[in-house]
């Protein structure tokens, strides 16, 4: 790990909070309009669509499955941080098991108290809803073999290329002191856990290659590059690769409109959902406009705001999100803590191993 100045620290920790923030505002500002069509939102909301939130869920600023796993993803990385320095280091299995316990907020009223290695945040009962969660997620860590891992060689769901292996890919972004090639990788074999099909997990990794460019301090452009190269290296990725490709041609193409938005496609499957949220990204005046644009359209809105979310909040940081939609969002205190938690756990873990504290928040082993 490189040294930290303070203001490095500093930018690190509110690139991390605008990430998972971004994600989970434009989450749930897709949340209640995901199954509508274009006509039937603007019909609902307006000739604009949507321009805030609406009710989800029971509530305004529900967050969904993409949120949720988002989360999980970050746990599993700050457990396998901690396993390492413990002598054990093999990051998928620590996102594996983070994927059970979030499978086990979908089956269960509340957490069981009884597991000691639900942690910190499997003991939010918040997190215990069911939010449309992805098939192939559910179907990936479920099962009769559902603790085995499933690789790239041999993944789960081989036929399956959704947008939830994209969704909740940000976070292996935020391994900034990573190369880019093992940021892609290992979003590549987290994603497999769930998702064979290549265009899937292919997107995974390009998506995870493009967060972790801009919070690197690059922009958007220059993460859609390196992970066009990155992927050109790979067999079967020229549906992700064309689906980048669009979403470039799409900038260059005039104006950004809903229609534009929807030339790319609805967004149920990874690399249109890829396309969609980075066009938006791309485009976007400012993180509302940008929000706004990859949510209203006909298809998968809250994974397409989600993606859209975690690159203009890596990019901007936390203090450019709009502070209206933050105040409302669900889930704010423990989607603030998990991310400083690891934005700790990367700046001071060899600090905080062994603590007491620690061990109880993230249980290895």
């Amino acid at each position: 790990m490189p040294l930290w100045s303070r203001a490095q620290q500093q930018d690190f920790r509110s690139r991390v909070r605008g990430c998972l923030l971004g994600g989970a505002v434009g989450d749930a500002l897709g949340a209640g309009i995901e199954f509508d069509s274009l006509e039937k939102i603007r019909s609902a909301h307006g000739p604009l669509g949507v321009t805030g939130y609406v009710p989800a869920y029971g509530r305004r600023g529900a967050v969904t499955d993409d949120t949720q796993m988002s989360l999980f993803t970050l746990d599993g990385l700050i457990r396998a941080h901690i396993g390492r320095d413990a002598g054990t280091w093999h990051p998928p299995t620590d996102v594996h098991k983070a994927y059970r316990r979030w499978y086990a907020t979908q089956q269960d009223w509340g957490p069981d108290e009884r597991r000691a290695d639900l942690g910190w945040l499997g003991r939010q009962e918040w997190l215990y809803a069911q939010r449309a969660p992805g098939q192939a997620c559910l179907t990936g860590l479920s099962g009769p073999d559902a603790e085995q891992l499933g690789t790239v060689e041999a993944p789960r769901n081989p036929h399956s290329k959704g947008c939830g292996t994209v969704m909740r890919a940000a976070p292996f972004g935020l391994l900034t002191a990573w190369d880019p090639g093992l940021v892609f990788q290992l979003a590549v074999e987290c994603s497999v856990l769930t998702h064979g099909h290549p265009t899937g997990y292919l997107a995974a990794g390009a998506f995870a290659v493009i967060v972790h460019t801009v919070a690197r301090g690059g922009t958007p452009e220059e993460g859609v590059h390196l992970a066009l190269a990155l992927l050109s290296e790979r067999p079967s990725h020229e549906e992700t690769t064309a689906a980048l490709r669009a979403a470039l041609d799409a900038v260059r193409a005039g104006e950004p409109t809903a229609e534009r938005v929807e030339a790319l496609g609805e967004g149920w499957v990874a690399e249109e959902a890829l396309a969609i949220g980075v066009y938006c990204a791309l485009v976007a005046e400012d993180v509302r406009s940008g929000l706004l644009l990859a949510v209203n359209h006909s298809g998968d809105s809250d994974s397409t705001g989600s993606i859209c979310g975690n690159l203009l909040g890596a990019l901007h940081g936390e203090t450019a999100l709009p502070a209206d939609l933050v105040a409302e969002l669900e889930g704010r205190g423990t989607i603030l803590e998990m991310a400083d938690d690891f934005a700790l756990e990367l700046v001071h873990g060899p600090e905080l191993h062994g603590t007491a504290g620690w061990a109880e928040r993230y249980p290895v082993g």
